[in-house]
């Protein structure tokens, strides 16, 4: 990592809890000293009492087009989510420090983040690179909703009506009609959140592909798949009423019949700077409690 890299950290915290503002208080502080321009997201600058500047959402590209950024965030896998996908399309690189319960994403425990941070400042880190996706609501033809998703985009029932029957086809050839309580299409990195507790199997981010998890299917034989990473999916809902189509959890909208979901890849992908010696697969027998090495913690 070249000195550029941290000429200036944006930093976004999950200012609801007290002890998550104190820490962000340190952190800053931290980054302060060792010579990094310090500036707040405006969400968290709002909630909190950081005294470093405040940087605007509209204001962020155009600084961010000058270079040298890099995003710290304090919190859980939900408050990263919502950061990788303001921040992707801007080509700044995340930090994540965990201050959440499972934390995937956020690999630095709140007790390592000072030495974490000092090797990183120092130019010792793990750079990786993951896909995203990016989704169409199409209705009667016309463009109605888009979005990205750094872990899935979901299709499923949004009341407490029956199955729901989703079409789906693959690159313009039809795969199947699926009859479930919904449809999970997820990136690698979301293969450890959501598509993961509906029996999706577990895909290294490294891995140029895209899995649909059915939820709940109607017929047993209805598994899994993993297709390729660049793969156009569309989805048409035919059921008429009660479903909905989420990005990340974070974001979603309601769908009638007939409606239908373009999905592909996303034109650009998130960043994360992990530290050194940072494994995922470290991260999948620390999180998942599989059988550790001796010494390991």
């Amino acid at each position: 990592m070249s000195e550029a890299v941290f000429e200036q950290v944006l930093l976004i915290g999950k200012y609801q809890v007290p002890q998550a503002q104190r820490l962000l208080g340190d952190i800053a502080a931290r980054l302060s000293r060792a010579g990094v321009e310090v500036v707040v997201d405006e969400d968290t600058a709002r909630h909190s009492e950081l005294p470093y500047p405040a940087l605007s959402n509209r204001d962020l590209p155009l600084r961010a087009a000058r270079g040298g950024w890099v995003a710290v965030v304090l919190g859980g896998d939900g408050t990263m989510l919502g950061a990788a996908r303001r921040l992707a399309p801007l080509n700044i690189p995340l930090v994540g420090i965990n201050a959440g319960r499972v934390g995937f994403m956020t690999d630095i425990a709140d007790r390592e983040w000072e030495d974490a941070l000092d090797a990183m400042l120092a130019g010792r880190f793990e750079r990786e690179e993951r896909a995203m996706l990016a989704g169409t609501v199409e209705r009667a033809g016309v463009p109605i909703y888009r979005a990205i998703a750094v872990n899935d985009i979901v299709v499923n029932r949004s009341g407490a009506s029956g199955l729901v029957e989703l079409k789906v086809d693959v690159n313009g050839r039809f795969m199947y009609v699926q009859r479930a309580d919904g449809l999970i299409v997820a990136t690698p990195t979301g293969s450890t959140a959501y598509a993961m507790s509906a029996y999706g199997p577990i895909l290294h981010p490294s891995v140029g592909g895209v899995v649909l998890v059915p939820i709940a299917p109607h017929t047993l034989s209805n598994r899994p798949i993993v297709l390729p990473g660049d793969a156009a999916i569309t989805i048409e809902i035919g059921s008429q009423r009660d479903v909905s189509v989420n990005f990340d959890m974070q974001t979603f909208a309601e769908l009638i019949g007939g409606d239908r979901i373009h999905i592909g890849p996303a034109p650009y992908r998130c960043v994360f700077l992990h530290p050194p010696g940072w494994s995922f697969f470290a991260t999948l027998r620390r999180k998942l409690h599989w059988h550790e090495i001796p010494g390991e913690s």
